[in-house]
């Protein structure tokens, strides 16, 4: 393997990169709120590339549920995935996107998790609900 692959797939950078760039932009603590954002590329999107595929959608908003729990646990842990149950509202076509997870609640195994993602034009297009286990990074 190319060790600069490898090197980006162990740091997280490759992952990122293969999500449009997925990035954190906020945290409020008090709130146990994420803030994040990511591109929306055309090669996302079925329908001539006009719509996002609901994978790439679950992925972002996954992504900020587990970046909350690691950001709510000062970096000592992380959340694999139980279920996760997502709502479809809008399209959500190329371009900016932004997602919102939080913490609802935080036990010593057991995360409870939301997420709302938000379309380019700024309307809420998907919220999810998750439940996960807790692991030390």
């Amino acid at each position: 393997m190319d060790d600069d692959l490898e090197a980006r797939i162990r740091s997280g950078k490759a992952l990122s990169e293969s999500m449009g760039n997925f990035h954190v932009t906020g945290w409020d603590p008090a709130r146990r709120t994420l803030d994040a954002a990511f591109t929306v590329r055309r090669e996302y999107c079925h329908t001539n590339g006009t719509i996002a595929q609901g994978g790439f959608i679950t992925a972002w908003l996954d992504a900020a549920m587990a970046h909350a729990v690691i950001h709510d646990t000062d970096h000592a842990q992380t959340v694999f995935s139980l279920e996760i149950k997502v709502s479809f509202y809008e399209k959500v076509g190329p371009g900016d996107g932004r997602v919102e997870g939080r913490v609802v609640r935080r036990g010593k195994r057991v995360a409870f998790l939301e997420a709302s993602l938000f379309n380019a034009e700024g309307k809420l297009a998907a919220q999810a609900t998750s439940t996960g286990i807790l692991a030390n990074l």
